[in-house]
């Protein structure tokens, strides 16, 4: 007896809710004519679902109830934040419907002629870079050439920068650590590769360290306490016969282990307490600090053309795998992060010189995108490269004229994988590139990426 009470108070309430809804719609279609009345329906209908969705009992006996989907939650969010408003400006599909009154009707003896949208009033005109009657493919071009791109004197001073500091850098740790078989430095990172934004903010010094393969092996990702294929642990062997100190990096071990973080920490000193950063920045005419706070080994530097952000990355080579001295936050610190950087950069290059494609470009593009909106800096980089190998597998027409239908399926992809929240690796698919994304993260990326997959041009506009 209750429940039916309580299910007739809703019923009432609901039937009261319906009643005014319909009569402030009724009054609206007065006051604000047809297009403000919808405006106003579709937001008050949105609004209405998100209650009722809130409001209703959850049935405790239906597994769906507890199953909602991420795409459900950005379709609702999408109803209310991307709610129409009148337009100020007209579409191309609404070229021949006047945007303040109905056209007049036809004379008779005009039946027969082409119909002529008459001139609107005159309005405050909105100045914009880019037309609005562009197509997706023509603001993409618009929007890399505008962007994107550094002038040659700009690349080459970043260049010549970096190449200067990885030479002094080069040179203080064969005086500092003479017994450290450390390789030579060696840039990296999108500046170099081509395929990021085109920007010199992000350079990357790649330090190798230069292991005897009969005294390490390599422990995979499954076998380490994160049970992460991603990352690796580098194990010293054979301390019965070969005891410690036989190799130079004994001095790095915890446990039988290589540890990324003492490596890491005693680079920091030196970065931070032992090279002359303000002498090296006055020869080189910049002024260059170490990140004194962080746990990255990081260099900002400043110069009158270009600021750059450096970081230097500690790298093993070994069985064919690249291993960064890059542990997961934490306690773990004797975990190496595999990278797939080379290998991307080499894959999407020879996809694209195979059959003249437009990869780079679109990747590019992309980054950019990355860029200038924080909720989708995570996506920068490496994944976006993997979403376009994985779609290369199934689409083959890259040409340029393709952009804008690659770009839009990209960010279709995009969307599902962050649905699910697992993007295999296209080179190891036990490896999830979302594995280190928060959920908070993923749904800001999603609702995002799912509007932007109906208009692409969001993405295009500064945050």
């Amino acid at each position: 007896m209750a429940e039916f009470s309580q299910q007739r108070g809703k019923r009432r309430d609901d039937s009261g809710l319906g009643s005014v809804l319909d009569l402030l719609l009724a009054n609206a279609r007065l006051v604000l004519g047809v297009s403000g009345a919808a405006v106003l329906a579709i937001a008050t209908l949105a609004v209405k679902r998100l209650i009722d969705r809130a409001t209703s009992p959850r049935e405790e006996d239906d597994p769906k109830a507890e199953q909602k989907s991420l795409e459900e939650s950005w379709q609702d969010l999408a109803l209310i934040k991307a709610t129409p408003k009148p337009p100020k400006k007209q579409r191309r599909e609404d070229l021949s419907k006047p945007l303040l009154s109905p056209a007049p009707p036809p004379a008779p003896a005009d039946a027969y002629e082409p119909r002529v949208c008459p001139a609107p009033p005159e309005l405050p005109q909105v100045e914009s870079s880019t037309p609005c009657c562009l197509t997706l493919q023509e603001k993409l071009l618009s929007h890399y050439s505008i962007h994107l791109p550094m002038s040659e004197e700009q690349v080459a001073v970043a260049h010549q920068l970096a190449r200067s500091i990885c030479a002094e850098l080069q040179s203080f740790l064969q005086n500092k650590c003479p017994e450290l078989p450390f390789g030579s430095l060696f840039l990296s990172g999108p500046l170099l590769d081509g395929l990021g934004a085109l920007a010199a903010d992000h350079i990357h010094f790649m330090l190798p360290v230069v292991l005897d393969a009969t005294l390490w092996s390599l422990i995979p990702g499954e076998d380490t306490v994160v049970r992460n294929p991603q990352y690796w642990m580098i194990k010293r062997t054979d301390l019965e016969y070969f005891p410690r100190g036989r190799s130079p990096w004994d001095r790095f071990l915890v446990g039988q282990y290589l540890s990324s973080n003492v490596l890491n920490e005693t680079l920091h000193k030196m970065l931070v307490a032992s090279i002359n950063w303000p002498a090296i920045g006055s020869l080189l005419g910049t002024v260059i600090r170490p990140l004194v706070a962080s746990r990255e080994l990081r260099l900002d530097v400043k110069h009158d053309q270009v600021e750059l952000s450096i970081g230097l990355f500690p790298v093993v080579e070994m069985e064919d795998k690249v291993l960064l001295a890059a542990p997961p936050e934490g306690l773990v610190e004797n975990l190496w992060l595999e990278s797939f950087g080379r290998a991307e950069v080499l894959k999407v290059k020879e996809l694209d010189a195979g059959d003249a494609g437009a990869r780079q470009h679109c990747l590019r593009i992309l980054n950019g995108v990355c860029r200038i909106h924080p909720a989708l800096h995570k996506l920068s980089g490496s994944p976006l490269a993997h979403v376009i190998l994985h779609l290369s597998t199934t689409e083959s027409d890259w040409a340029e004229e393709s952009l804008a239908t690659r770009f839009q399926q990209v960010l279709e992809e995009l969307v599902g994988y962050l649905e699910n929240g697992v993007l295999p690796c296209y080179f190891n698919p036990k490896v999830n590139l979302f594995c280190d994304l928060l959920e908070e993260e993923i749904e800001e990326m999603g609702f995002l990426l799912y509007r932007a997959v109906s208009e692409p041009g969001l993405l295009l506009t500064e945050k």
